[in-house]
């Protein structure tokens, strides 16, 4: 059995969600701003997102599931999961961002499996508030380290994808480490390394 893990946001998904969430409230260029530093790794991701999530306070939840339900799929992501399944792979979305939108692309895309962040809600809107595994800059090793134990899979089978500081973690439990149009942070730990927005050209490298 081999393992391919993917981020979400820019990855996965063709943008950030929580600039698709900011653009109903009017603040996009503030958290835009937020987003590229943490990309960057200029500042902690945990700090980042949750200065990102007060921002959306009130925030109706019925126009987050709208929204996240029609977020854009990536170009030949839908090819690159079905290759990767085909090839004997595992194929599974760890994301800093929110289950409002990958468990739709799970569904949409045939992953066998995502983790994400949990917004919390009352009576109908945001709180501003969230929870989850996937919260800090180490959270996807973490994670993938803790899959791989209950899956029996080495490094050796694992390939990983992603875009920002936030998927680093990931890179030291993987043989194959591709920077998917990444910021410079990733590019320098990556092995393979994909400057045209399509997924499908992975299977290509791997």
């Amino acid at each position: 059995m081999k393992l391919a893990v993917f981020d979400f946001d820019s990855t996965l998904m063709d943008g950030e969600t929580l600039e698709f969430l900011a653009r109903e409230t009017g603040i996009e260029k503030e958290v835009k701003e937020i987003t590229g530093k943490a990309m960057r790794g200029e500042i902690d991701f945990f700090e980042s997102l949750q200065k990102r999530v007060s921002l959306l306070k009130g925030l109706k939840v019925e126009t987050v599931n709208r929204i996240c339900t029609s977020l854009p799929v990536m170009k030949g992501a839908a090819e690159a999961i079905g290759g990767l399944k085909q090839a004997g792979y595992k194929v599974v979305c760890f994301s800093g961002g929110f289950t409002n939108a990958t468990v739709p692309f799970k569904e949409k895309l045939g992953l066998n499996a995502e983790f994400a962040n949990t917004l919390h809600s009352k009576d109908g809107l945001l709180t501003g508030e969230l929870g989850g595994e996937m919260m800090f800059g180490d959270s996807k090793g973490r994670m993938l380290k803790k899959l791989q134990e209950l899956l029996g899979i080495p490094p050796e089978n694992t390939l990983v994808t992603g875009d920002g500081a936030n998927d680093l973690s990931m890179f030291k439990y993987a043989a194959k480490r591709c920077a998917f149009c990444a910021k410079p942070v990733l590019k320098e730990q990556a092995n393979i390394i994909i400057e045209e927005k399509n997924l499908a050209l992975l299977l290509n490298k791997i």
